[in-house]
This record gives structure tokens, sequence and C-alpha cells, in this order.
């Protein structure tokens, strides 16, 4: 439900309309806590208006979905128009109040609580949640040398259509390069670079296996348990389908990892190295990843803010506990 708000004080304000600050939104709603999401998107979607073309979830909807609404049946994996469509739908099913597209340039520590920032606009809350994710801030490693080819990364990976007949570099070890690589060997050559052979997953793990294991891990975790481990104790790199064919074929054959851009022999260079948090407005409010003061919440970044957070179905255990500890600040409850 996309409105817009001058300036107001609210309850809480959560930065992102992504996943993670849905799933928050839908909480925080139940308990009845006034907030508002500040998106700086143009539409519902999050991250997922910008994935390549052929990226899919790596679990079926059944295991796809955000709390309170299950994603509605797709045959096979859902590509990224059916994740968007699910998360437009959500919104709009809790009314969830969502500002777009606002940029947050700032957040900073008032009397009370915070002030947030966008260009001439401002807002103030005794609770902010960073629910921003990862995707905006794209990691690229520094190598020496020089590439006089074109450079991408796959935030901004377009799909075949650029590389048609061409030469491409992949460098990566993990899902987004597996599945790149594998993609482009039907239509370009492909040398795929990476820092150590590529750990596959067993070919029968997907996204509902790796689901019970984060649940598992939250768990453990919640109870003071030890945590089983991390998903990569399995592999780093789950075998769709289309990721199995290339590799059973002899297509997709890693290279051992250049020293050097002067090396890479090739037309384009596509990095899958990975993101890093997306945490500019609040970033001097943290020590580290975590918050120096009462009342700001991070959410959905992956491990660090609990296992499988940064995904759809493992998402959920977390903003109920961030939504849980503002509503109890307020004499509120989650339902």
């Amino acid at each position: 439900m996309t409105i817009h708000v001058t300036s107001k004080d609210f309850e809480a304000i959560i930065i992102g309309g992504g996943q993670a600050g849905l799933a928050t939104a839908y909480y925080l709603l139940r308990a009845g806590v006034d907030i508002l999401v500040l998106d700086d998107q143009e539409d519902a979607g999050g991250a997922w208006r910008h994935v390549w073309p052929s990226m899919t979830l790596f679990s079926t909807a059944e295991f796809s979905s955000l709390p309170g609404k299950p994603m509605p049946a797709y045959e096979g994996f859902p590509p990224s128009d059916h994740v968007i469509d699910y998360l437009a739908d959500y919104e709009q099913r809790y009314r969830i109040p969502v500002e777009r597209p606002v940029h947050v340039d700032r957040v900073e520590r008032v009397a009370g609580g915070y002030r947030l920032h966008a260009g001439d606009r401002s807002w103030t809350a005794p609770h902010v949640v960073a629910a921003t994710g990862t995707w905006s801030t794209p990691f690229v490693p520094a190598y020496p040398g020089l590439f006089t080819g074109t450079q991408w990364h796959s935030a901004n990976y377009p799909g075949v259509g650029p590389f048609q007949g061409s030469s491409v570099a992949v460098v990566g070890a993990a899902n987004s390069a597996a599945q790149i690589a594998a993609e482009l060997t039907g239509v370009a050559e492909v040398i795929w670079y990476t820092r150590h052979p590529p750990r596959w997953m067993p070919d029968e793990v997907d996204g509902r296996v790796l689901f019970r294991r984060n649940r598992q891990r939250a768990l453990a975790v919640q109870r003071g348990e030890t945590d089983p481990g991390a998903d990569s104790e399995l592999g780093d790199i789950v075998v769709l389908p289309q990721v199995r064919a290339a590799r059973d074929a002899g297509w997709l054959a890693a290279t051992p990892m250049f020293n050097s851009l002067n090396e890479v022999r090739a037309d384009h260079l596509i990095w899958c190295t990975g993101f890093r948090p997306s945490l500019g407005p609040v970033r001097r409010l943290l020590a580290g990843t975590t918050p120096k003061y009462p009342g700001l919440h991070l959410v959905g970044y992956g491990d660090w803010t609990g296992p499988g957070s940064a995904t759809l179905t493992g998402v959920g255990p977390y903003a109920k506990q961030t939504a849980r500890t503002i509503a109890d600040s307020f004499g509120m409850t989650v339902k």
C-alpha cells in the first residue's frame, strides 16, 4: 500500500521494503504498532526487481513464503516475476504502509529515538529497523593489472544477450557464478575462475533441505545450544537443473583463479563475488554489526542476523523476534 507522508512521528520506521522489511512490518502491524516503511525502489519487489532474467528461487513455492500468506503455487522453482507479484500482493493483503521511492540518506540519534533524513524530508521514531539487504552493495575484490574488456557484476548481469558469440570470464565459486557460467556456455566461450575447486552440494539438495537445516540452526541458537553448522558444510553450489546439465556435459569446468587482470583473455569479465550489507544510513550507529544504541534493529542480513535470515522463508522468526522487542516497549503483544 504505497502512501506519501511528508513528516510525522511513528512508533517504528522500517528502512527497506523487501522481504525482511515486509515480514517485520507484518508482525508489527498485528501488534498494533504505528509504523512506516521507507523503500528506495519504484515499486514492490525489493532486490528481486534487479536479478538477472533466468534467476529463480532454489526452492518450490510452498517453501518460499513470508509469514501469514503462502506463496501461490508454481510448477518448479519460481522465477523473479512470480516472487515480485507475491511481494506486491503481500503488501496489499496486509495493508503495509510503504512510501516509495524514498532514499534514506542518514539516520541520527535524537532525544527519544532517531530522526531519518531523505533529502529535505524527515521522520522520527523511537525504533528503526534496518532491512536494506545487500543487493545494492556489490563487492568486487581488488586485483593488480588491467582488464581492457567490459566488466560486469552479477548485480547487473542482464542475461545472455550482450555475450552472444563472445568470450566471457566468470569469477566466483558459489551459486551466482555457477548459474551464470552455465547459462553462458550455450552462447559464448566461457572461462570460469575459482579460488578453489567448486564445492557442489549433493544433487538432491535444494532450498527445501536448506530451509530445514536453517530452521534447525535457528532453534538451536535460540535454545542456547551449539550451532549445528552452516549450509556451506554441505557445499557452496546448489545444483539446479541447468547447472547440473552444464556440469555433467563437461562445459562447466573451473580454472584456478588468476593473480592479475593482465592474465584474463576475454571480451567480458563478470564478477560473481557477492555483496556487502547495505548499511549506509545507519553505519555510524553501529559498532561493527552491533547497534550502539537501543531502538536500532537489523533484520535479514544473513548469518550474522540469524541462520537463513536473508531468505524468504527463513526471515520470519527474526522478523517476529524484532517485532516482539519493539512491541514490548509499548506494552503491546505480537500475535
